[in-house]
């Protein structure tokens, strides 16, 4: 099963490094890893995702609290939270299917970055599995390359005036 965990550590050098290293030596597999600085400059934020059952998780977590680094651990529920992932794909596009190529980007949201005479190049947002579907369209003309960013994700809000305005 996989499991997204959101994990806040000290915005140090390194830290990265020592989380990924105990990963290595527990030999857990990190599906995906995205880090930035929070809304306050000490603290960053990892989205972890990891696959294993219950007992890999938990063990995954304890190892992860025995790090002086890390502030807290959250598995996030993936029923109520806001996932987003990018990727940057470079497929291959002559003249006669540009504009095909531009249809299906259209339909996904998604947005022409760069094209040449033999490549157009597509940034697109969203979650995983509409990044997946795109992809998957996008064999057909051809990718040269893909690049993703990872899953970043947060908690829903979960009061009453969350769908309101106040």
């Amino acid at each position: 099963m996989r499991h997204i965990l959101s994990v806040t550590v000290n915005n140090q050098p390194a830290v990265l490094a020592r989380i990924s290293g105990l990963f290595s030596r527990r030999n857990f597999n990190i599906l995906s890893l995205n880090v930035g600085e929070t809304e306050f400059p000490e603290y960053s934020r990892m989205t972890i995702v990891v696959e294993g059952n219950t007992d890999t998780l938990e063990q995954v977590k304890k190892q992860l609290y025995k790090l002086i680094d890390v502030i807290k651990i959250t598995e996030l529920n993936q029923s109520n939270m806001i996932e987003r992932d990018m990727a940057i794909i470079k497929v291959n596009c002559g003249k006669n299917q540009r504009s095909q190529v531009i249809q299906v980007v259209d339909v996904f949201r998604g947005k022409v970055v760069d094209f040449s005479l033999d490549t157009i190049t597509v940034e697109i947002t969203g979650d995983e599995n509409k990044i997946n579907a795109f992809i998957e369209i996008m064999k057909d003309f051809g990718i040269k390359e893909v690049v993703r960013t990872g899953i970043v994700a947060i908690d829903r809000e979960m009061n009453n005036n969350a769908l309101t305005n106040s």
